[in-house]
């Protein structure tokens, strides 16, 4: 690996994993984490219904139980380390058209309630979807979007008015896709879209790029974490044959006022695969960030998917993230 992770992140390891799941359970990842009345509320992506072996009999030529069924759940913590899973699945879609909701993020808005971003995939394509809930029993779907749209994330607060998120519409024709921007009235009504960032811009993507965590407020800006594809040489270690996409962590800044804007970015990963719960599973070599939460003690916590097959935690000091954005800034190259 030809990066790595910085050395002020302090890898905290799984926090969450099928074993700690009380219903059908194979892969928990990708998870959106908040502050939650006294402690924190975390709504994980939850794959059921397969195995390893099913994809080993698949490659075998014996087999082809390979699509999984995916829930949501949800699970709660005093500290954000240890965790108590609830005893049901608390979102999952599914009718004539969508075949299942995955990947929640999510954000505190201003009047306390929770806005959860999600994906979909659906017969006509992959769509994005955005509810709110106060309770995280009860989802009211404000919008869900055209295809092809994943990876939103929203903003906590209006900017000048309106709601904004991230987002990372496919592009016809090209592998290459980009971070995106939308804002709304209402989170119903999205428009005045614009693009953010560029993949062609990463030095550590070489395919794919996409929003992360939702932002955090800084006074220097909203503090931004993305993730990024790089096509490796060698295989990792995959329940999938012949995967070798290598998910990084990346993290920029974005001007307060237009976070159309950025205001530095940094050149190189925060967040680098390296520990064996990162680099074996469904999809090794796989970071991706979900939730990012800053504590008042100048501390954030950042919440990741590893290897499509566990959640994590690391932690740094926000100063140092800030730093790190100013120090590897490629918008001065």
């Amino acid at each position: 690996m030809k990066y790595q992770t910085p050395s002020f992140i302090e890898k905290k390891g799984v926090v969450l994993s099928k074993d700690d799941v009380p219903y059908d359970s194979a892969l928990v990842f990708n998870a959106g984490v908040n502050r939650y009345q006294n402690g924190y509320v975390m709504l994980f992506r939850n794959d059921y219904g397969f195995c390893r072996k099913d994809f080993d009999d698949f490659y075998a030529g014996i087999s082809d139980n390979t699509t999984p069924k995916t829930n949501i759940g949800a699970a709660y913590s005093k500290d954000g380390i240890s965790w108590k899973v609830e005893n049901e699945h608390v979102f999952e879609l599914a009718d004539d058209t969508i075949s299942r909701a995955y990947d929640p993020r999510m954000t505190q808005l201003e009047d306390g309630s929770f806005g959860v971003c999600f994906a979909i995939d659906s017969r006509v394509g992959v769509r994005g979807g955005i509810a709110v809930t106060t309770d995280m029993k009860n989802f009211d779907i404000k919008s869900i979007s055209v295809p092809d749209n994943r990876n939103m994330v929203l903003f906590p607060e209006k900017i000048n008015g309106l709601y904004y998120r991230l987002e990372r519409p496919f592009i016809t024709g090209s592998p290459r896709f980009s971070v995106w921007m939308s804002s709304s009235p209402d989170l119903v009504h999205w428009g005045n879209s614009r693009i953010v960032l560029e993949s062609r811009d990463i030095p550590f993507a070489n395919s794919k790029i996409g929003p992360a965590a939702p932002p955090v407020k800084t006074p220097q800006g909203w503090l931004t974490l993305f993730h990024a594809v790089e096509e490796q040489e060698e295989n990792f270690d995959s329940w999938c044959n012949h995967w070798k996409k290598c998910y990084y962590g990346g993290i920029m800044l974005l001007d307060l006022e237009d976070p159309s804007k950025i205001i530095a970015l940094a050149g190189r990963p925060l967040l680098v695969p390296e520990e064996e719960y990162e680099l074996s599973g469904f999809r090794g070599g796989v970071i991706f960030p979900g939730g990012f939460i800053a504590e008042p003690d100048g501390t954030a916590k950042i919440y990741y998917g590893a290897a499509d097959t566990v959640e994590c935690l690391a932690v740094a000091e926000i100063k140092d993230l800030i730093d790190f954005c100013f120090e590897y800034n490629i918008l001065e190259k």
